[in-house]
């Protein structure tokens, strides 16, 4: 049956069909909660290998990439890692978010966003955002995640980042299935506090790329809503899962199946909470991660 449904995801991703939602992996709260979010985690950390080992079995930092100035502010230093998990037969991609980002969102500086760029898969997404994702991808990030393939062959991926790493998260996914590095069958990803990545056309071709794609959002956390969705034609991808007010362990999660669904974090009147965006699954991410997922 497996391999069924892994054929029917090949077959929708070749022909850029969107997956139906029955043909989709099943969230997992657990998943999401104490294997993703270590992984997002970990790449706030000087040495992503301490939550590794704190968190997983058999687990090895392939290498932590640092770039400088790499997008709108001179400030701004974008970053991210691979590893391979061995005893879950996964190669992971994390990205960190950025103070430099958590500052524009602060100062609502929507100048940022106004200049799009066309992507590989569809559609235009932000040039802040796909500028930041090529200088990872292209200071190294791109040949060890080819070596780490190449070395393990059949195992999945699994992309993770939060705030504006879940941005560049969601453009890796994207990437390494648009140019067939990877088949979307073998890809699982996961974001936390993710902004507007890209327009309608660029959402919609996301969709039917992946057959595991999940948006984490924490109650009123405020970047999610950034850019506005009446700006430049921004618009999230699915399917995004809503945890309303707290996200203790038990807490009951929403989860919706429209790019913007009213039924989850869209469906809000007040969207501005900093705390709900620092802080998931009980977890302040940057810090948590600096400690090593202690």
């Amino acid at each position: 049956m497996l391999k069924l449904v892994t054929l029917f995801c090949v077959i929708y991703t070749a022909y850029g069909l969107v997956l139906p939602a029955s043909m989709l992996a099943s969230y997992t709260d657990a998943f999401a909660r104490n294997q993703m979010l270590a992984l997002a985690s970990a790449a706030y950390s000087s040495n992503p290998q301490h939550c590794l080992t704190s968190k997983f079995t058999n687990a090895q930092l392939k290498r932590q990439i640092y770039v400088k100035n790499c997008a709108a502010l001179n400030s701004d230093v974008c970053s991210g890692y691979t590893a391979a998990l061995h005893a879950d037969k996964a190669i992971v991609i994390s990205f960190r978010g950025t103070q430099g980002f958590f500052q524009l969102i602060s100062e609502a500086n929507k100048s940022v966003f106004e200049s799009q760029m066309s992507w590989i898969a569809g559609g235009k997404v932000s040039k802040y955002f796909g500028d930041a994702f090529s200088k990872v991808w292209a200071a190294g990030m791109k040949d060890d995640v080819a070596a780490l393939l190449a070395a393990n062959p059949g195992y999945e991926v699994w992309v993770v980042g939060h705030s504006l790493g879940g941005s560049l998260a969601s453009l890796a996914a994207s990437y390494i299935i648009g140019t067939k590095i990877v088949d979307g069958s073998r890809v699982k990803l996961v974001t936390y506090g993710e902004p507007r990545t890209g327009n309608k056309d660029y959402a919609h071709a996301h969709d039917g790329q992946l057959a595991y794609s999940y948006r984490v959002t924490h109650n009123r956390d405020v970047v999610p809503h950034v850019p506005n969705e009446d700006f430049m034609g921004y618009y999230h991808n699915k399917y995004e899962v809503y945890y309303r007010e707290n996200m203790k362990a038990g807490a009951k999660f929403t989860i919706c199946d429209g790019d913007e669904d009213s039924k989850c974090s869209d469906g809000l009147w007040v969207t501005t909470s900093i705390d709900d965006h620092l802080h998931y699954f009980e977890k302040d991410i940057s810090a948590w991660g600096d400690k090593g997922c202690n």
